[in-house]
């Protein structure tokens, strides 16, 4: 566990075909189900603290035990970490590791106490997340997204579907459904 951050929960991995990358991780590592989303539904964005359009990431989320796996591609030209990571490793790669804190704005505070520098910045109706300039290992960086009760049961649903998951459905479209 980060003494900073609380538990890894997530590794976020950019590419540059997300379907072909949740292909890979069903038929090669056998990790799945996938939720597909083809656009992240962002209200809020900002990159180096200036805020621009609304981006369009396409995301696909899938478990292995409890560490979520984030599958990203970046489908606009909006300044973002993700074009910067994908034109130093064009066939993509591990981009950040993520942790979910329900107390955000302390640990937010004493990263920027700690010398942590917000580079990627957004709100989405889940809840805000941030992406550190800082690397958390050397080629990754740090994300933190805020543990809402909505991110939370959407992110509990995704880890619930890969419990015994048979192979069936491997790609599903949109978020688990939590009503």
């Amino acid at each position: 566990m980060s003494r900073l951050f609380g538990p890894l929960r997530q590794m976020g991995y950019v590419v540059p075909d997300i379907q072909a990358a949740m292909q890979h991780w069903v038929e090669v590592c056998g990790i799945g189900p996938w939720f597909y989303a083809d656009r992240l539904p962002v209200t809020k964005y900002w990159f180096n603290r200036t805020e621009y359009p609304l981006p369009h990431f396409s995301i696909g989320l899938a478990n292995s035990g409890e560490v979520q796996i984030e599958l990203i591609q970046q489908r606009c030209q909006t300044p973002s970490l993700y074009l910067e990571f994908l034109a130093r490793n064009p066939q993509g790669g591990l981009q950040h590791w993520s942790s979910w804190p329900e107390s955000y704005d302390e640990l937010y505070d004493r990263a920027v106490a700690n010398g942590y520098h917000p580079a990627q910045e957004g709100d989405a109706p889940r809840g805000r997340f941030v992406y550190f300039r800082e690397e958390g290992h050397p080629g990754t960086i740090i994300e933190m997204s805020h543990a809402t009760a909505k991110r939370s049961a959407i992110f509990d649903a995704v880890r619930q579907a890969a419990v015994d998951w048979d192979g069936s459905d491997p790609i599903r479209t949109g978020w688990p459904n939590i009503d």
